[in-house]
């Protein structure tokens, strides 16, 4: 007999499928189609480890069905190779990070054609090739000339190891996201692109997405909007004034102080009038070197009074106090916030460590209704002192002047139009959301195709200029200094404008790591020749015509992705941004769909053999390499398919390999025992095994659908063991059981299709029908009534004709007995259910 080697076959059928471009997308088709996709990745220098491969595999299973069931699938592959991971890797080992980028990737393709993936490698793209970044840096420019994009100097997180800006989303509890070092604030000038201008779109659209709700959440709370007013303080004596947001202006009365953020702008301009500005400049100096986390959660309250500076409270005209404290953020509403201690936790330990009033203005009803409950009494008549903590809810208003008494919900509409009224105040939404800080002090990242010329400014370089490439360079270590390693490049840096011929210098910073990262799924439909096209080309008409509407036409039949796949991690960060960007390009006429991803699936992490996170440091990574190389690459994706939920952290089990290689080989020694078994007449045996080759096929079908991949790999053993007991399963009934296993594990079925009959390819046959008897009905157990009383029941396979029914129902001994030579009035047939016997009495 045959033995199944896995190292024989597998290495086979990969070479004949390349050669023949099996998984290579039709550019036409008639057929339905289906985008399926990974979030691609970056290239490690080590490849990647068996956990990468558990959302690979997962897409692959689903890619391999869903031609099989008769759509067109786009399933690409490609790389996102520019950003600090890869930047990082060339400074430590000394290799030039294209030469490295370019070794590891071949690497990484390496190990999933091993693995079997059935990527369209046509379609293949990396975010370092100039063909790819050049329509990068055509959206930038796209978006500067809409506006979205802008230059700025302002204090941004920096991180002291990776020596460069990092936006807030990159920031994870004050540490950098991507190295773990503490970020401090830095003032160096940069790219933003305003992303807050699609705010309220990417809230809205999250509505109908097939998300993880705890996804769809993170996104929410990420973008945090929130319902309130902006209400303008007068500063007395003076011009200016502080604006400030408040989800609770009922709450106005009870201000009794200010508080400033250190970076906002208008301590500098009250410096002549601020009495003790040394102390107040020391102070913001100081702040200014903490991070965010630490201003935030800081249970000890610092700040300083503005001697001399006071506000005007525009609902009763009073002067308060102002003051700068650090737990106040520039990045988070306007930088300045009307103190309500009485009702703020903050400001109520802030209060009490200055000696600062305390004045309640909020209480809880003591009637139902809740009006004219507490008599209006003038502010500084309410005993504060027994005050141990801030009431922050709702109820009524007291001490609140002509609004006293009003429940907060009556009171917040009506103190916002007494403030319009003064234009003092409006009623407004705000964002927790802050405009993306674009630019990186680094080298390794996509040029931004901006030139500062000194006569005409800021200088959008012409789309036929584009890609600018990145130069070649020795040197590329972050300088630390705000600058990137490209300043010192003075033969690319220094260039003509080509707007007024004179001298102008080329942008030196780069594009965040993001930035391939938020189009590539386009990238792949309108990929062509090594070429992506996002808008008509230039020269001839008709050509340029052609082209547009060849993209059209494709943008339009494969987006959005209906299936998306990857880490939980990032929820905010690439998620956030591709919306971001795939809205613009939508409001740009390039797209037509208003979201990228109509579902996402997040997969859950695996951990080494011991249990811990799998890294080099810990000794505990398992590579697919050693996997494939023991038990071949079916054993793994089945392997990766079997360990577990889909979307659960889970542990490798080196046993458990073990037990799947071992049922791939008895699925081989079935497969070619069947050839040999005939079968010439029906009997119970090969029913039940009918019955139950359909019971697996739709149980699969529902699991794959569902990526709950463990149970149909478990249920494709239990009818393995179901069959080896008997001596009926033929060729036939071999041949539908090889067909369920087709997507987990392409090369053994490859094989052993052939060997069953089977014409060549077996991922190009169609999964198998259902016998509709056998998997909508199968057996079920009809209830027997006679007058509405049970008397018997019979269990009925497959659907079964009402006459046929009736007459089986009329034959049974108990019915008979029950009947006792009654007329039979009439049957009623409850389809699947019931049959009761109506009698004449």
């Amino acid at each position: 007999m045959d033995k199944y080697n896995p190292a024989k076959i597998e290495s086979k059928w990969q070479k004949k499928w390349e050669k023949e471009g099996l998984y290579k997308t039709p550019s036409k088709s008639s057929k339905n189609k289906f985008y399926i996709l990974d979030m691609f990745p970056y290239p490690s220098a080590e490849g990647l480890h068996v956990g990468h491969f558990k959302g690979y595999t997962a897409t692959d299973v689903i890619a391999r069905y869903l031609r099989m069931k008769g759509y067109n699938v786009l399933h690409p592959m490609g790389w996102d190779a520019f950003g600090l991971p890869a930047e990082n890797y060339a400074i430590r080992t000394g290799v030039h990070p294209a030469i490295s980028t370019k070794r590891n990737i071949t690497r990484i393709r390496e190990q999933m054609v091993k693995a079997g993936f059935s990527y369209d490698w046509s379609k293949e793209l990396n975010t370092t090739d100039p063909a790819y970044y050049r329509w990068t840096q055509w959206i930038f420019l796209k978006m500067y000339e809409s506006g979205l994009a802008y230059e700025a100097k302002a204090p941004i997180n920096f991180c002291p190891s990776c020596k460069t800006g990092l936006a807030n989303e990159e920031v994870v509890n004050g540490r950098c996201e991507r190295c773990g070092t503490r970020v401090y604030k830095k003032e160096i000038r940069q790219w933003i692109l305003k992303i807050t201008a699609y705010a309220e779109r990417l809230l809205r659209d999250l509505e109908g997405l097939d998300w993880p709700a705890a996804i769809v959440e993170m996104q929410k709370n990420w973008i945090g909007r929130s319902v309130g007013a902006e209400i303008e303080f007068i500063i007395h004596n003076s011009k200016f004034r502080i604006r400030v947001f408040t989800t609770r202006p009922d709450t106005l009365f009870g201000a009794t102080f200010m508080v400033l953020a250190p970076e906002h702008p208008l301590i500098w301009q009250l410096k002549d009038k601020i009495a003790n500005w040394n102390a107040v400049e020391k102070y913001v100096v100081a702040a200014k070197q903490k991070n965010d986390l630490e201003r935030q959660e800081s249970k000890i309250k610092s700040g300083i009074k503005l001697e001399g500076v006071y506000a005007i409270n525009p609902v009763n005209n009073s002067k308060i106090p102002i003051y700068v404290a650090d737990y106040v953020l520039a990045s988070y509403g306007t930088g300045a916030i009307m103190a309500v201690p009485a009702h703020d936790e903050r400001d109520f330990e802030f209060a009490k460590k200055f000696k600062l009033p305390i004045v309640q203005v909020i209480k809880t009803p003591n009637k139902p209704q809740g009006v004219a409950s507490f008599p209006p009494r003038r502010w500084n008549a309410i005993d504060t002192s027994g005050l141990t903590t801030a009431y922050e809810g709702e109820g009524v208003l007291v001490n609140s002047g002509q609004f006293s008494g009003l429940l907060s919900e009556i009171a917040k509409r009506q103190i916002i139009k007494f403030l319009e009224n003064k234009k003092l105040g409006k009623k407004a939404i705000s964002y927790r959301l802050r405009d993306w800080i674009f630019s990186r002090q680094r080298y390794w990242g996509e040029p931004i195709p901006i030139l500062h010329c000194a006569k005409c400014g800021l200088v959008p370089l012409r789309e036929k200029d584009l890609p600018l490439k990145l130069p070649d360079v020795k040197k590329y270590q972050p300088t630390g200094t705000g600058e990137s390693p490209l300043a010192a490049i003075s033969d690319w840096v220094n260039t003509t404008c080509w707007k007024c011929g004179g001298p102008a210098k080329r942008e030196t910073n780069t594009m965040p790591q993001w930035a391939g990262s938020c189009w590539y799924y386009i990238a792949y439909v309108v990929r062509s020749n090594s070429k992506f096209t996002l808008q008509q080309a230039q020269g001839d008409a008709e050509q340029s015509r052609s082209i547009k509407m060849q993209n059209a036409k494709l943008l339009d039949y494969w987006l959005p992705v209906d299936w998306y796949v990857g880490g939980a991690e990032h929820a905010v960060l690439h998620l956030l941004y591709a919306r971001f960007w795939h809205k613009f390009l939508y409001d740009l006429g390039v797209v037509t769909t208003r979201e990228p991803f109509t579902k996402l699936r997040n997969v859950g992490l695996v951990l080494g053999p011991n249990g811990k996170r799998m890294s080099k440091s810990r000794g505990n990574v398992v590579t697919p390499d050693e996997i494939i190389e023991k038990y071949g690459a079916d054993t793994l994706r089945l392997y990766e398919c079997f360990m577990g939920p889909f979307d659960q952290i889970i542990a490798w089990d080196p046993a458990s390999v073990e037990g799947v290689w071992r049922f791939l080989g008895r699925v081989w020694n079935l497969a070619i025992k069947a050839r040999e078994t005939k079968v010439t007449k029906a009997t119970k045996e090969t029913k039940d095994l009918g019955i139950a080759i359909n019971k697996l096929t739709k149980k699969v079908e529902e699991d794959i659908l569902a990526m709950k991949f463990n149970t149909a790999v478990a249920a494709m053993m239990e009818f393995l063991n179901f069959a080896k007991k008997s001596n009926r399963v033929n060729s036939n009934i071999m041949k539908q059981f090889v067909l369920l296993i087709v997507p987990f594990a392409p090369h053994v079925t490859e094989e052993l299709w052939v060997k069953l009959g089977g014409k060549y390819s077996v991922h190009s046959q169609s999964w198998p029908k259902t016998i509709k008897d056998l998997t909508e009905s199968l057996e079920k157990t009809i209830v027997v009534q006679v007058n509405g009383r049970l008397r018997d029941k019979i269990n009925i396979l497959g659907q079964v004709k009402d006459v046929e029914l009736k007459d089986k129902v009329l034959k049974l001994e108990k019915v008979k007995k029950h009947l006792n030579g009654k007329k039979v009035k009439s049957v009623i047939i409850v389809p699947g259910r019931l049959v009761n016997i109506v009698t004449s009495q």
